[in-house]
């Protein structure tokens, strides 16, 4: 029996590793990309004026009357469902990106506002709410004497 000295490689030690690694990701995230739960979540943009804060959420595809909006405790929800079209007829699919399902976004209110006078348009796919600053958020310069 003939006994030699082992040369080490660095390349084959990386290659187990990253044989392990996978093997490590294969075990604790799931194996395709359908497994993975992928929820339709609009996008908003909040900004301030000197009298009003507004806030606009993109809900392509979902019906006026598919959505709700709620105010409570200086948080706005904007809850809604975007519902799945279906053709009766016999299709081949080659590809599906687009998600559909119940939504609910809950956007903290940066300053406070006053209920009464709020403004709310749907327009193109597009929600604007239009909130007047409350008279206690609202600047007031003090000239001192």
């Amino acid at each position: 029996m003939k006994r030699g000295m082992m040369l080490w490689s660095p390349f084959a030690e990386l290659e187990r590793i990253r044989k392990e690694f996978d093997r490590l990701l294969e075990e604790f995230l799931p194996a395709r990309a359908e497994e993975v739960e992928v929820r339709f979540m609009p996008a908003v943009e909040v900004y301030e004026t000197d009298g009003e804060l507004v806030v606009k959420a993109e809900v392509p595809g979902v019906k006026k009357e598919d959505i709700e909006v709620v105010v409570k405790d200086n948080t706005l929800y904007i809850r809604g469902e975007k519902k799945e079209e279906k053709e009766e007829k016999t299709q081949t699919v080659h590809r599906i990106e687009r998600v559909y399902g119940k939504f609910e976004r809950a956007i903290p209110l940066p300053t406070e506002v006053n209920l009464e006078g709020v403004k709310a348009e749907y327009k193109d796919g597009v929600i604007e709410i239009r909130f007047p600053k409350a008279q206690s958020a609202k600047e007031t310069k003090i000239e001192l004497k």
